[in-house]
């Protein structure tokens, strides 16, 4: 069975606009690698995919940044996505697939599926995932900064109970960002 890893940026104070900070190149590999040795299917909701895409496949196809910019785009590229939109009219590039379905329903038909795990990003999504127990592994890159405001991890998610996770690595990146990742217990 595939495994659902939620992995996100955040602030120290919690927040995960992505606009409230900018990547280094240590981050850029963190999740090259992620996305390489890991993930076998990207989940987003319509506004995360609509940040990712067309952005990261232009990138992957003019190869005009970083090489850190340019490996990220091209592992993003390669990847399988599923779109969770009511809105969505079509899919910007050849491999997302717009899903209309129950998220539940969907996500545990997908972890039935062979292969890689399935990645998820952005916030409403993965807060509904949270809210559902779907989620087995959590991966944070916390930067050192504190902005004060801005949407907040999990924000709105209405969690039926607590529950606990087990931090299994960690990993301190030069800029002083600090990579967690836990899995559900």
């Amino acid at each position: 069975m595939r495994n659902v890893i939620y992995a996100i940026n955040l602030t120290l104070d919690g927040c995960c606009d992505h606009t409230k900070f900018n990547p280094d190149e240590d981050l850029l590999d963190h999740y090259t690698r992620l996305l390489r040795d890991d993930a076998g299917l990207l989940v987003y909701g319509r506004k995360t995919y609509q940040l990712m895409v067309p952005y990261w496949p232009d990138i992957a196809k003019s190869q005009s940044e970083t090489k850190e910019d340019i490996e990220f785009a091209q592992a993003f590229d390669s990847l399988n996505k599923v779109v969770f939109s009511r809105s969505l009219a079509s899919a910007e590039d050849k491999n997302t697939r717009i899903a209309r379905t129950n998220l539940r329903d969907e996500i545990l038909k997908l972890k039935q599926e062979p292969g890689k795990s399935i990645l998820v990003g952005g916030v409403d999504v993965p807060s509904q995932l949270s809210e559902l127990g779907l989620i087995d592994e959590y991966r944070f890159v916390v930067a050192p900064i504190i902005v004060g405001e801005g949407r907040r991890l999990l924000e709105g998610a209405n969690l039926p109970e607590k529950f606990r996770l087990k931090l299994v690595e960690s990993k301190t990146f030069k800029s002083g960002s600090v990579a967690l990742r836990y899995l559900k217990q």
